[in-house]
């Protein structure tokens, strides 16, 4: 079987409570929600309001109907930055952020909707909260910061930021594709009035699901609009929310695997699985140290990072050692620019890139001593 370590991307595999909880729910009640409907559609409805529910206490959101699903964490995305942002809004990011945050705002940005200022990290890849603080005009609208890099597993000082926000009523989003089932992310203590998550990732889902989470002070316009499997009557879509937002089937199925996927996090816990994959990184970087003539990227502390590690070594290009390990060893890892160029530019690596290693909660000591060991063999 393949030593996968490339859950930064998608976590693989998932808790069996994930597989069973999706053969269950497309076996007996995969049916189109309703909310007057007969008792297949009704059961597809509740399983979108048990999902919701586990959602806004995972985050302790201030209501499961401000969660909106979505197809992934950049759909989450795209729905915020097009439904808040009008014309002449000022918007603040970072140069850690990835592609699902750069590309549209930068599009907004050069179709003249927009106004972009991209406030830099620092050589350990962390974010100064006093950058934005400084950053931010009086027409500032947002400011959309990555709760941890997807490059360099820095975990960013969002509470601090979240509070500058708030305090000059500016409008705060993140995108937790990185940290959301691996550290805490609490919704209203850190002042969040968007939130963007993958459910393929950490939460420990099916590819094709996600959330937005909209807070009630936010003016948010309709992203798609259709059938909403109540309200048929209306001429536009239903103002109520998430139907708002939801236009269209669901992917009702995904949202049955999610759910499960977020119990079983609810049921390891975060700490635990945050320290363990931490511990994994750590594990390697040491072995990687004493390999030699390896640069690796981010602060060592491990306490402000997820379980991502980037690498390059001058011998040898990211995607050939990539390459090797995945067709000599069967490793899977990720080389190249990790749809983040900024953060590659500023440091040093593009185009190449780095070799991302990213464990999970099911990898093992045993994972990361063969990784080391295929890269000792190919490199020494």
């Amino acid at each position: 079987m393949t030593n996968y370590l490339d859950n930064a991307a998608t976590s693989f595999p998932k808790p069996e409570s994930v597989y069973q909880a999706m053969d269950r729910f497309a076996r007996s009640s995969l049916a189109n929600p309703g909310r007057a409907g007969h008792k297949m559609a009704l059961a597809a409805e509740h399983a979108l309001d048990e999902g919701r529910h586990r959602l806004n206490q995972f985050f302790n959101g201030k209501g499961p109907e401000r969660f909106a699903f979505t197809l992934n964490c950049t759909d989450a995305l795209n729905m915020a930055f097009k439904g808040v942002l009008q014309a002449g809004d000022h918007v603040i990011t970072s140069d850690l952020e990835h592609n699902s945050v750069s590309r549209p705002l930068r599009a907004m940005e050069l179709a003249g909707h927009i106004s972009l200022t991209r406030i830099r990290a620092d050589g350990t890849g962390t974010l100064n909260s006093d950058d934005v603080r400084s950053t931010i005009t009086p027409k500032t609208r947002l400011v959309a910061i990555g709760h941890a890099s997807n490059v360099l597993g820095t975990i960013q000082p969002i509470e601090e930021i979240g509070r500058i926000a708030r305090e000059r009523e500016v409008l705060f989003l993140v995108d937790a594709a990185q940290t959301a089932g691996v550290v805490p992310v609490d919704i209203q203590a850190l002042n969040i009035d968007l939130l963007a998550v993958p459910g393929h990732k950490g939460l420990m889902g099916p590819t094709g699901t996600g959330a937005l989470y909209v807070a009630p002070r936010v003016k948010i316009n309709v992203w798609r609009e259709g059938g909403t499997g109540g309200d048929s009557s209306s001429e536009t879509q239903p103002k109520d929310f998430p139907y708002f937002l939801e236009g269209g089937t669901p992917n009702v199925l995904g949202v049955a695997g999610l759910t499960a996927g977020v119990a079983w996090v609810v049921s390891e816990r975060l700490s635990k699985i945050h320290t363990h994959e931490t511990a994994l990184v750590e594990r390697l970087w040491r072995q990687l140290d004493e390999i030699g003539g390896i640069e690796i990227f981010g602060h060592r502390d491990m306490a402000r990072h997820v379980g991502t590690l980037s690498f390059r070594c001058e011998a040898l290009a990211a995607t050939e050692i990539g390459g090797i390990l995945d067709q000599a060893f069967d490793i899977a890892v990720r080389p190249g620019l990790h749809c983040a160029p900024y953060i590659h530019r500023a440091i040093g690596t593009f185009p190449e890139g780095t070799v991302r290693v990213s464990p999970g909660p099911f990898s093992t000591e045993a994972d990361i001593d063969k990784l080391a060991g295929a890269i000792r063999e190919i490199l020494v």
